[in-house]
């Protein structure tokens, strides 16, 4: 799988993954803008309505020929046959997702693993991750207790450190995306910056056009 460009997050609310509508709405609004991925991502959720809607999607990515990512758990990853799941420092250890994958026979099940530093970027590299993200590059509300925020220059250096994709995220703006992209980043993971666009797939295309420069 290709990493490269748009890598949208539909960041869905407990009421927003109990409307089937809605949510089929929302995701049709970002998948009009290309992405590489779309990734689910409900912080406040627990496994059982993540699947729910796990299954809502993943025939919409089909459709559109853009491979599914649950964020946070292998479990519903798994059970939703999900192409990606995304992991972060505190959620199952990467060496355990990555055990757990060659048992299950699932080498297709790309995995990626959030880093906030250059020390934990090589390391999860080294440890087999399949792509890793990296941020805040800038500063974030769509955390409650972001980590510190990197910058660009420190976006450059991982880059060029580890031999796998990495995902920018964190605090990027539609303005700011062709700086990131400059820094050596495959792709943006983009939030409130499409959610709040008054055309999220033009977003989305906008974003991938300053990777293609």
């Amino acid at each position: 799988m290709k990493i490269r460009g748009y890598y949208a997050i539909l960041d869905a609310t407990p009421a927003l993954l109990d409307d089937d509508e809605a949510l089929a709405a929302r995701a049709r609004d970002l998948l009009a803008g290309a992405p590489a991925v779309l990734q689910l991502r409900a912080k406040q959720a627990g496994a059982r309505a993540m699947l729910r809607a796990a299954r809502r999607l993943v025939p919409l990515c089909r459709e559109h020929h853009v491979p599914f990512c649950v964020n946070d758990r292998l479990d519903v990853a798994l059970a939703a046959g999900a192409d990606v799941v995304h992991l972060g420092q505190d959620d199952l250890p990467l060496g355990d997702a990555l055990r757990i994958r060659s048992e299950l026979g699932r080498p297709e099940l790309v995995v990626g693993f959030s880093t906030h530093n250059r020390e934990q970027a090589v390391a999860a590299a080294a440890e087999g991750a399949d792509y890793i993200g990296f941020g805040p590059i800038f500063a974030t509300t769509s955390k409650l207790n972001p980590d510190p925020v990197v910058g660009l220059p420190a976006l450059a250096e991982v880059c060029r450190a580890v031999p796998v994709p990495v995902v920018a995220i964190g605090g990027i703006a539609l303005f700011n995306v062709p700086a990131v992209a400059r820094a050596g980043a495959a792709a943006v993971a983009l939030i409130s910056a499409v959610a709040t666009a008054a055309d999220p797939a033009a977003a989305g295309r906008e974003v991938n056009a300053a990777f293609s420069r």
